[in-house]
């Protein structure tokens, strides 16, 4: 508890002392100058008579003297320009602490624009209801936004930021300030709400940042539900204002293409919200409120109060991924950065920059491209046709290498030789044949030309059941193409749902089916990466279409260090960091930072020793060896004994026990031969049991009815004397939720949580690190991550008991091998003080009766 209150007001405090100092210096120097300026006039004329005394570099004095002099006035000047430039923005910002009329006038004139809009477009409807004929020829002009602009590769033009050239803000100075991130927008919003209520939460600029999908206010594009699609929506939207400016110049007569633009984005507006986020301290739901009432898009309106905020809230993936990072203007140089929650910060950097796609994806997306460029081909310029013929080439080398063939239906083409291959990137481009394009190049086109965008525009358009695209002679043979895409679109390819996996979260699915050259493009972006940090997996299975191609990056250090080598201070912090070598060795030592850089500073726990009561358990009622290793756990015994050690605590334990299995398949397993052996009934009739859900929607839910049901227990005082959730480790339970008090009186973990140590993934990650990595006190550093992979997991389930100062709990991990030292060693610092090992069940049960 408090840990990021204490982090926040330790760096706020900072913060002030630092805008302090640098102030008073700037004083002094503008005085010395001001002073100065009188003796410089006698200075200047110093002894003519010298012209060739040289300084040491072999410039001679005065000219060494006049480039000083101009370092000094450059200095000056710039200091005086930094001060107006801060005086007049605390100025407006003052204006608006102190003038709340004037921003009820601006509201008023807002809702008045909004309704002639509103007439205008409903005028606009009626006009265009009566014109709905379309000319196969000539493209309707909805059609006309889904042909690709001009593409001129090597002139990169100037990114549009939506701001006016001769605009002040433009060139806003970047103040010092704090970049605070965590894991989800959650705990981002309850950090942010602990700012408000500190002493810093009056007088902080403070800038909550998100992605699009939590902050757009545009009905019309929320309403696509994946991310990849609101972005790309948006883009697009941004696009077209931009051009619709550049087209009323050029198009005279011509007829106008109706484009539509946001009507959020509006600079005014966005400055007005601009203003508003840095006055007062605002989490994301209050900023989108805004957004609501001031109807300016509080995605850009938040990103221009970065420059002037002193704290910047945001997700990991914003600040841990380069181009989001400049996406969004955020400019590390000098700044602070606490990472919070890092205990999963290497697994973090990993999943952002590893992609994975299937070979119907990679199917879907060349047969959605070849009509797209057949049905536009006149339409298109040499350099469009040229990269789409590229991606079409690329498209095509990739389902070879999973064994297929792009133009056949892939859920119809078995794979003849099945399993997991892993090779290094540049062995992945040489076989596939694919090492003479320039990947980079082709990267930065489908950035630049949206391409991914247009292709969702013209299937949605063509891929609907009712319509096929629209053939000629030339592409008839493309029907059976365009039907096969819908067979692929529509899962009624009966063959394809039998075997199709089980279905991911319903986001995934949307997008794999709109644009699945959105999700092509992380794939390729990754293959940039330099050849000896990742890895390309080919898992070929069953049919070309459930057989992907998965990039694995193994140096997540490499993506770590720009922000290590720009920032003046990195902090990386967690409530369950131990063990914390991972840290060192992986990221930073491998990121090149000086060890002398690294500071580590762990605290104790606020609550008293008696308020927890650890046990490591060697044995069960019966005397059994409690080992849950692979060969061991599944046998009937072992299960049973599980059983016997519950029921004997939930005959003892008040409230709430949540037991942790190593994965939801044991859990599973363990839970049916319980309802076998009539153990669960048993166990029922002193606790409800509730089971972690495997769906992340339910989980809210069932949390819901556990407490309840504790609730009542504890008031009815029955035989009932509450609940018994089992969990999983690494599930949805075993993070960010808090089974404070009655909620978790007792925690308990079966078993060891090793990763699967025959996922292909973690034994080229393993191999990796017994190349790179030097060898502490003999021990592989391969053996070293299994090990700190599992006691990260442990201490982040069992660190979910304790969450106030007066809470107390006991705790008991369920394996003799947790006593070892190499293992013990790696329990969080207050527990392992506190921890008993008991080899007899008869002591330990002892210890919690008391």
């Amino acid at each position: 508890q408090g840990k990021s209150l204490s982090l926040i007001c330790g760096a706020l405090s900072w913060l002030r002392d630092f805008e302090e100092k640098k102030q008073q210096e700037e004083a002094q120097l503008l005085a010395l100058e001001d002073s100065g300026q009188e003796g410089k006039k006698e200075l200047t004329s110093d002894e003519p008579g010298r012209p060739d005394s040289k300084d040491g570099a072999g410039e001679p004095d005065w000219v060494t003297a006049f480039v000083q002099k101009k370092e000094e006035r450059d200095m000056v000047d710039r200091l005086k320009e930094e001060q107006m430039r801060r005086k007049k923005r605390d100025d407006r910002l003052e204006k608006i602490r102190q003038n709340v009329q004037l921003k009820y006038a601006a509201k008023r004139k807002r809702s008045e624009e909004e309704e002639t809009k509103r007439l205008l477009q409903l005028s606009k409807e009626v006009l265009s209801e009566g014109a709905g004929v379309d000319v196969l020829d000539q493209l309707d002009h909805n059609e006309e936004e889904l042909i690709l602009a001009e593409y001129e590769s090597d002139e990169e033009k100037k990114v549009v930021s939506g701001l006016e050239d001769d605009d002040d803000d433009l060139e806003e100075e970047h103040v010092t300030k704090i970049y605070y991130c965590s894991r989800t927008h959650s705990q981002l919003s309850q950090f942010v709400r602990e700012v408000q209520k500190s002493p810093f939460g009056k007088d902080t600029r403070l800038v909550s940042l998100g992605s699009r999908q939590n902050l757009c206010v545009n009905e019309e594009v929320r309403r696509l539900g994946a991310l990849q699609l609101i972005n790309d929506r948006c883009m697009e939207m941004q696009k077209n204002k931009h051009e619709k400016k550049s087209d009323e110049e050029t198009e005279g007569k011509k007829r106008r293409v109706s484009r539509t633009v946001c009507p959020f984005y509006s600079y005014e507006q966005m400055q007005f919200l601009r203003d508003e986020v840095l006055v007062e301290v605002k989490d994301i739901e209050q900023l989108v409120t805004l957004g609501r009432e001031t109807k300016a898009c509080p995605y850009y309106g938040s990103r221009y109060a970065i420059p002037a905020a002193q704290l910047v809230v945001l997700p990991y993936q914003m600040l841990l991924h380069e181009p989001t990072r400049r996406a969004a203007g955020i400019k590390l140089k000098d700044q602070i950065v606490i990472i919070d929650e890092a205990h999963n910060l290497i697994d973090t950097i990993t999943c952002i920059h590893s992609a994975e796609v299937s070979g119907s994806q990679l199917c879907c997306a060349h047969s959605q491209l070849l009509q797209f460029m057949e049905r536009y081909r006149k339409r298109l310029k040499a350099k469009n046709l040229m990269y789409i013929k590229q991606i079409l080439y690329l498209l095509e080398r990739f389902v070879a290498m999973l064994g297929g063939n792009v133009n056949q239906n892939p859920s119809c083409q078995a794979v003849s030789q099945t399993g997991t291959v892993l090779k290094s990137i540049n062995d992945f481009l040489f076989q596939s044949q694919i090492d003479n394009i320039n990947l980079f190049k082709v990267q930065r086109y489908c950035e630049k030309s949206l391409i991914s965008r247009k292709l969702f525009g013209f299937v949605e358009r063509y891929g609907g059941p009712a319509t096929a695209v629209k053939t000629n002679k030339e592409n008839q043979k493309l029907a059976g193409l365009q039907n096969f895409l819908l067979t692929l679109q529509q899962g009624s390819d009966k063959e394809a749902s039998a075997l199709q996996s089980p279905p991911m979260e319903a986001e995934n699915d949307q997008l794999r089916t709109a644009s699945p050259l959105m999700q092509i493009e992380g794939f390729l972006s990754a293959l940039t990466n330099a050849n000896q940090d990742g890895r390309v997996i080919l898992n070929r299975q069953g049919t070309v279409g459930q057989s992907s191609l998965k990039f694995l990056l193994l140096n997540p250090a490499v993506h770590f260090a720009k922000v290590v080598e720009e920032c003046r201070a990195v902090i990386i912090a967690g409530g369950t960091m131990q063990p914390v070598a991972d840290f060192r060795e992986q990221l930073l030592s491998c990121a090149g930072v000086d060890p002398a850089r690294v500071v580590e500073f762990s605290c104790g726990h606020v609550i008293p020793p008696e308020n927890i009561l650890p046990i490591i358990l060697c044995s069960g009622p019966s005397n059994q060896q409690l080992e849950f290793t692979y060969q061991t756990r599944d046998l009937p015994q072992m299960m049973d004994e599980t059983g016997r050690i519950l029921c004997n605590l939930c005959n003892v334990v008040p409230g709430g026990v949540v037991c942790f299995f190593p994965s939801y398949e044991y859990e599973k397993q363990v839970y049916a031969h319980w309802e076998k052996t009539g153990l669960l009934t048993r166990l029922a009739t002193k606790k409800k049991v509730f089971q972690e859900p495997k769906k992340a929607n339910q989980v809210e839910q069932v949390l819901v009815e556990y407490a309840k049901c504790i609730k009542r227990c504890s008031q009815a005082g029955g035989q009932m004397t509450g609940a018994l959730l089992l969990s999983v480790v690494g599930g949805k339970m075993s993070e960010g939720i808090n089974f404070s008090d009655d909620l978790g009186r007792c925690v308990i973990m079966v078993g060891m949580p090793y990763p699967n140590i025959k996922s292909p993934e973690l034994q080229e990650k393993m191999t990796w690190l017994d190349k790179t990595m030097p060898r502490p006190a003999g021990q592989a550093p391969s053996r070293v991550l299994i090990e700190n992979l599992c006691m990260k997991a442990v201490n982040q389930s069992i660190g979910r008991a304790i969450r106030h100062q007066k809470d107390f709990a006991s705790i008991l991990l369920l394996d003799h091998r947790y006593a070892r030292p190499a293992i013990f060693n790696k329990l969080p610092q207050w527990i392992r003080e506190r921890t008993q090992v008991k080899p007899a069940f008869g002591a330990a049960f002892a210890e919690l009766r008391k």
